[in-house]
């Protein structure tokens, strides 16, 4: 049965919540009652359910004592994890490709353990120490995939698809995040990577706000939107104001509400519906109270853009074919 929009899994990204303690320590290491804070504050917000973004606890490095504490303290504060995103941990950074290979195969066991629907993976590397000093990261360029590298794309192709396998196996689907200057950073690169996998259970986490928030010319968003929703099967969704003088070579962008930015949700969600979208959703936001500001776009894609019964048509999922895959298998 398709989801409406009282029913469709929504998660709050947890963005605004740091690893390291005021006190001194991390979240990783912290007391699971440091976890249940943060669990009741999301539910409180008005979520019952969290993406466990790994900038906050990193569940690939818990052991699976640590991992049942987890999934016990989220579930005592009313909150389902039915989603991991692991950041920055690309499998062809030329340093450290192995270690992060390592730790997204852990990331993946750890999902199974906690019951998780979808891990999502991206080709973005560590912020730069010019990046880390401004407000806003993305308004300086950092790592950028080589382009035409077509060994480095193979790479690419085959570690993906190793850990798509691996998935697999568990059960579980993989989601890959559009991310600006990387392998995943248009609409065409995006679809022939993820076609080169050629896995049905590994689709695009298509984060347009990624690609719309960079201080350049961008893709046209229209045409981004019907490139990439066919192969939507895990969703982050942001959204930015931005402006552009072309003459003066000027843009800029901001973070802004879902209703209130470039992209259009209510175009994009329709596309995606029409290619039979049935993905989890996990709401961002960056800066200031960003955990309401993520409240407030849940409200706005349950009340204005989610259908609001099972009568419409879909298209033919790929998450749902993923998902059958998995159950075949």
């Amino acid at each position: 049965m398709p989801y409406t929009a009282a029913d469709w899994p929504i998660t709050a990204a947890l963005l605004q919540f740091p690893h390291e303690l005021p006190a001194g320590g991390t979240v990783q290491d912290a007391d699971a009652s440091v976890w249940l804070d943060v669990f009741t504050e999301v539910r409180e917000a008005g979520f019952t359910n969290v993406d466990l973004f790994d900038g906050w606890v990193r569940p690939g490095d818990l052991s699976a004592k640590r991992l049942d504490e987890l999934k016990a303290t989220a579930q005592a504060a009313g909150v389902g994890a039915p989603a991991i995103s692991a950041i920055r941990r690309s499998v062809i950074d030329a340093q450290s490709w192995e270690g992060n290979l390592a730790y997204s195969h852990r990331t993946l066991e750890a999902a199974a353990h906690l019951g998780c629907e979808v891990v999502s993976f991206g080709l973005h590397q560590a912020l730069t120490p010019a990046q880390r000093e401004q407000l806003w990261f993305w308004t300086v360029e950092g790592h950028q995939d080589p382009v035409g590298d077509s060994e480095t794309w193979d790479k690419a192709v085959t570690r993906i698809r190793e850990l798509g396998t691996h998935a697999a196996e568990l059960g579980l689907l993989v989601s890959l995040e559009m991310y600006e200057d990387t392998y995943l950073g248009t609409g065409d690169s995006a679809v022939r990577l993820l076609q080169d996998i050629d896995l049905p259970n590994v689709g695009l986490n298509p984060d347009l706000g990624n690609l719309v928030r960079v201080h350049r010319r961008i893709e046209d968003i229209h045409e981004l939107i019907a490139k990439t929703m066919p192969y939507a099967n895990y969703w982050h969704v942001k959204n930015y104001l931005r402006d552009e003088n072309l003459a003066r070579g000027h843009f800029s962008a901001m973070p802004a509400p879902l209703e209130s930015g470039v992209i259009s949700y209510r175009e994009a969600f329709k596309a995606a519906l029409e290619h039979g979208f049935q993905g989890i959703i996990c709401t961002e936001h960056y800066g200031g109270d960003g955990l309401s500001v993520s409240a407030t776009n849940q409200r706005y894609l349950r009340e204005q853009i989610l259908p609001k019964t099972t009568g419409y048509q879909l298209g033919t999922p790929l998450v749902a074919q993923g998902r059958q895959q998995l159950q075949a298998s």
